[in-house]
């Protein structure tokens, strides 16, 4: 009897352990929904990647489904010149990549400020900023659009860099909240050590603050890259046709796909269009994959979410 309940005890532990995460069934749950998640998001990458691959016979057999009978890349050769791609991708780096920079640093010192300075007006002053973040920007971009016009800096990347230089980009505010949340967890007792050993603010600040603080710099860029990236809607309004980038080209792909293939035989098709968008993500990819242990330190030391 005390044998058979023995067995039975030490089944229920291999099986459901002794506490919450150890036992067997419970890690095959976890692991079969952690395995159905990650499918959810590759799901439209493998189908874009497989479906970019087939030939206009590939596409139009119901016969072929994920695997093509031949890898064919005519598809992104004719999806890269109608992009017209490495020159547009510079100019689509200029009004995203120099942005993020800039924003990561401007948003930096603000945060910085806020977390270690008491200073008049300073509780009215951060609340203003988060403000800033819940306000649409559709509310003012009728205003910045007309400043805009008075100085001349439509159809000019200047419109979208100089924002982000005064602390006013994309979602700046979310930003001076992460380097605000973080530079409060550096120990006052490491700065006041600095401060007896004669350092100043600035020393403090470079040489201290800004190496403890490099996840949430790396995770700051990566969302402001990704935001300034994907943002159509400000760049079609202050950009225009004057300066085109990758995401308006996109918009554009059918109509211009069509000029420049019109008296060809092979039509624009679902190959087409997915090699474009592929093309299209694929620097943000790049950048995500380097950075991507930086990038979980941060989110688990910040405490955020992505889009």
């Amino acid at each position: 009897m005390f044998k058979e309940k023995n067995i039975a005890v030490k089944a229920k532990a291999f099986l459901f352990g002794n506490n919450v995460k150890s036992g067997v069934v419970i890690k095959l749950i976890i692991y079969m929904l952690l395995s159905a998640i990650g499918f959810i998001y590759l799901y439209p990458m493998l189908y874009m990647l497989a479906n970019s691959l087939k030939s206009p016979s590939d596409i139009i057999n119901p016969m072929v489904n994920w695997i093509p009978t031949k890898l064919y890349f005519g598809n992104y050769q004719r999806a890269f010149r109608v992009l017209n791609y490495f020159p547009i991708l510079g100019k689509s780096l200029l009004v995203t990549l120099v942005p993020a920079l800039l924003q990561t640093a401007i948003t930096s010192v603000i945060g910085y400020g806020f977390a270690r300075y008491n200073f008049k007006f300073k509780k009215p002053l951060f609340i203003i900023v988060l403000l800033t973040f819940i306000i649409p920007p559709q509310a003012y971009l009728i205003p910045r659009y007309v400043m805009f016009f008075e100085f001349r800096l439509l159809e000019n990347p200047l419109a979208i860099i100089l924002p982000s230089l005064f602390g006013q980009g994309l979602n700046s505010a979310i930003f001076i909240l992460i380097f605000y949340q973080f530079f409060r967890m550096i120990p006052r007792a490491l700065t006041e050590a600095a401060e007896i050993d004669g350092a100043g603010p600035y020393y403090i600040f470079f040489r201290m603050a800004v190496p403890l603080s490099a996840p949430a710099y790396i995770t700051s860029f990566l969302f402001s890259l990704v935001w300034y990236w994907n943002e159509t809607y400000i760049a079609s309004l202050f950009l225009g046709t004057g300066y085109p980038n990758l995401q308006i080209g996109l918009a554009n792909f059918v109509s211009q796909y069509q000029q420049m293939y019109e008296s060809d035989a092979i039509k624009l098709n679902e190959g087409i269009r997915l090699s474009a968008t592929l093309l299209i993500i694929l620097p943000m990819l790049i950048v995500y994959f380097a950075l991507q242990r930086w990038f979980v330190e941060g989110i688990e030391r910040t405490g955020i979410t992505g889009e």
